[in-house]
């Protein structure tokens, strides 16, 4: 008797409207959580406590969806423990699926030798570190606790940046506008690093004129915008059509060799919504250029 997850699945799937689009579909962005909290405990500093989405209803999903391989992107609620991540790549759907991020304290000196022993453990599957700074403009930056907001411009945040380009590790920031400028120095000194922007840059949460600092980093070659969380560059329900002309600015600056796709759905409802959306959004582009957003820029940029 199949589980009611699984047949609200089906149920879903055969209730599809839009087809699956050709060529590969790739899910940049994606957190897990899994429902065992006595094996996988969230993190004393885990910023947040949110509800599972486990990978093996994950997994059901993504074989009816047809989605090709998906980017675990290591969440705070684990801060620096990466097991179940290791997890996620023992028990992938398939050979190959996942590839993941991780999270370590980005100016402690120990994090080098960490990330190294991780990459070493999961050869080709790290693919980047993952950066979180939001905090408001004028805040001072933290020393400790949570792994966030942490300053840019301080040496060990250097250090840290040269040892994940020697890993042959990208750099995953998650920021807000003002912190653009910090960003595009550290990008320009690792130039042939590749920099993802995550979520659009929140653009949504800076002022046109920082905005405008993001889009600058266009000009360095390795820096990648990622399309997802569109609700953060959004004052409208999804599908957030007020954020449109931001997308058609942000897609001119970079182009489809430069932007990868991430929030794909975590069920078959929200899957067929966020194709509408992404159709929506980039009805300007050619299709050769919407399939690269879809799925093969990211195949190039993190090796898949």
């Amino acid at each position: 008797m199949p589980s009611d997850f699984l047949r609200r699945q089906f149920l879903a799937a055969a209730a599809l409207a839009a087809p699956r689009p050709r060529g590969p579909l790739i899910d940049t962005h994606i957190h897990l959580f899994p429902a065992d909290q006595k094996r996988f405990p969230y993190h004393p500093n885990a910023t947040y406590r949110p509800p599972a989405q486990d990978l093996e209803d994950y997994i059901a999903f993504v074989r009816q969806a047809r989605i090709d391989h998906a980017v675990i992107v290591h969440p705070e609620p684990y801060q620096d423990d990466h097991r179940y991540l290791e997890h996620c790549f023992a028990n992938e759907p398939s050979r190959g699926f996942f590839k993941g991020t991780c999270l370590f304290d980005p100016i402690a000196g120990e994090t080098p030798a960490r990330m190294a022993a991780l990459v070493k453990k999961h050869p080709g599957r790290i693919v980047a570190l993952r950066i979180h700074v939001n905090r408001a403009p004028g805040a001072p930056p933290t020393t400790s606790g949570a792994i966030r907001d942490r300053d840019l411009r301080r040496p060990a945040m250097r250090a840290t940046w040269r040892s994940a380009h020697e890993l042959g590790l990208a750099i995953q920031m998650h920021f807000i506008p003002c912190h653009a400028p910090d960003i595009a120095a550290l990008a320009a000194e690792f130039h042939d690093t590749y920099v993802i922007l995550d979520h659009l840059a929140r653009a949504g949460q800076g002022t046109p004129a920082e905005y405008e600092e993001v889009l600058r980093m266009a000009k360095l070659p390795r820096v990648v915008m990622k399309f997802s969380g569109l609700s953060y560059s959004s004052r409208q329900p999804r599908p957030y059509r007020d954020a449109k002309p931001l997308v058609r600015r942000t897609f001119d600056a970079f182009g489809p060799d430069r932007m990868i796709w991430g929030g794909l759905g975590m069920n078959l409802q929200d899957f067929e919504q966020n194709l509408a959306m992404f159709e929506e959004m980039f009805d300007f582009a050619t299709e050769a250029e919407r399939a690269k957003i879809r799925g093969l820029t990211a195949a190039r940029v993190f090796s898949f």
